[in-house]
């Protein structure tokens, strides 16, 4: 049975309201799929459900712009949701699904569109720019793949990692072969100057920190080759999430494991452009082949409010300036996340 949008959305409201008194456990404590629930991908929006969004927040927001940047390997449009009121302010880029089962991500970032066309962001965009790019990967987002789905779990829906051509287009930001990375590289990184970029994206559901399992975790450039200020810029990126996500109760956040190639946007970006980057990997994906990856749809809402409160919380933070003077010094104590062993 297909789960109504505007029942989902009242859920969302609901948490949003609710602030911070929900239980720890919310996020980072389950439920894990386990082969015990139905991983029900109708519940999330499809690409022409997200354009149809966009193009309705567009119509109804005079503050905001709709772009098409390129297609996809499919022929599907890619969109840049727009807010520039002032070209000499900072400006950032939120990135979501550029691997097309970890969609969530995307689900936060339509919300937080709503979000910037209430008065609850009253004057934030009059200093900052905010780029969003709600779905780099459609074609995977909708399993409109040239390869086998065998295995999958999600009921409906497919949705896959790589590209239609079984590309990770997190692994082509130096080649820029594909045309959903060329469409980001030469309309979206070239064509606006860019200040700090939100990657966000989805891991598995067994990373720990302290013992506990975590909502999600978080990582600045770790090439050598991102100057010294770039990474600077990204780790007061980083700090600003973690203040606004782990004292919630609900939000629990480690540092994420990753490495130096410049294939990844996190380290690439950061090099080619100048621009201070973070990676977001949010716990448990939309679907996957391997049941430890994918999260029970019943945390869902918790992992989109911690998408909208990161989104959120960085505009302020640039809108305002404090960025600037955000401490960085948790990352010489933020453990790196462990695997949790199995049980």
């Amino acid at each position: 049975m297909r789960i109504p949008k505007t029942a989902a959305a009242l859920s969302l409201a609901a948490l949003l309201a609710a602030g911070t008194s929900v239980p720890a456990f919310a996020v980072g404590e389950g439920p894990n799929y386990n082969g015990n629930e139905t991983i029900n991908t109708s519940i999330l929006h499809t690409y022409d459900e997200m354009v149809a969004v966009l193009k309705k927040q567009e119509a109804k927001q005079p503050a905001m712009e709709l772009e098409v940047i390129g297609q996809s390997v499919k022929g599907r449009d890619l969109y840049l949701a727009k807010y520039i009121s002032d070209p000499s302010n900072p400006t950032i880029l939120y990135l979501t699904q550029q691997h097309g089962n970890e969609q969530l991500t995307t689900e936060g970032a339509l919300e937080f569109v709503k979000h910037l066309g209430t008065g609850k962001t009253k004057g934030v965009l009059d200093g900052v720019n905010i780029l969003i790019v709600p779905m780099l990967n459609p074609d995977g987002a909708m399993g409109d793949v040239d390869f086998p789905l065998d295995g999958y779990l999600a009921s409906g829906r497919n949705l896959t990692r790589a590209n239609a051509t079984g590309t990770d287009l997190n692994r082509d930001h130096v080649a820029k072969i594909q045309p959903e990375t060329q469409a980001l590289h030469n309309n979206v990184m070239r064509a606006y100057d860019i200040d700090y970029m939100i990657d966000l994206h989805h891991q598995g559901t067994q990373s720990e920190r302290d013992g506990q399992l975590v909502s999600g975790s978080i990582l600045y450039p770790t090439t050598p080759n991102a100057s010294p200020e770039v990474v600077e810029g990204s780790k007061q990126l980083g700090a600003v999430v973690f203040n606004a996500i782990d004292p919630t109760g609900w939000g629990h956040l480690g540092r994420y494991v990753g490495g130096s190639a410049e294939t990844i946007s996190r380290n690439g970006i950061a090099v080619e452009y100048g621009i201070s980057t973070l990676l977001f990997e949010m716990r448990g994906m939309s679907d996957h082949s391997n049941p430890s990856a994918v999260l029970g749809q019943k945390s869902n809402g918790y992992l989109i409010k911690q998408t909208v409160t990161t989104l959120d919380a960085t505009a302020r933070a640039i809108a305002d300036g404090s960025i600037d003077t955000t401490d960085t010094s948790l990352w010489d104590t933020l453990a790196e996340q462990t695997t949790r062993p199995g049980e």
